[in-house]
């Protein structure tokens, strides 16, 4: 989870059994957009954001064939926190993190 995503929907992911780390609980929060994407690679995580900034850098990274572990994309207006916790807890369940390496998805599914 990037620093700016709501703290509901961490924990609404845990109480639904999704293994989640938060970017201050991995002392991540204070990273730039880039190395926060690295760091997430590094564990081997996707990178669920609402920040612009972070879109832009996994869609240059896109462009310039950079790999990255993924990111879930939505605005901070674009789903309820309830429809945000299910689309996140489907995403986790139908695949594996390997399914959206290099990759961006958007939210609302």
């Amino acid at each position: 989870m990037d620093h700016n995503v709501p703290r509901s929907i961490t924990v609404g992911l845990r109480l639904r059994g999704v293994d989640v780390i938060t970017a201050y609980e991995d002392g991540a929060d204070h990273m730039d957009d880039s190395a926060l994407l690295d760091r997430a690679t590094d564990l081997g995580r996707v990178l669920f954001t609402h920040d612009d900034d972070l879109l832009a850098e996994a869609t240059k990274r896109q462009q310039e064939d950079m790999p990255f572990g993924g990111v879930i994309y939505v605005h901070q207006m674009g789903t309820t926190i309830g429809a945000c916790i299910s689309n996140l807890e489907l995403i986790s369940n139908a695949g594996e993190p390997e399914d959206l390496l290099n990759r961006v998805q958007f939210l609302p599914l």
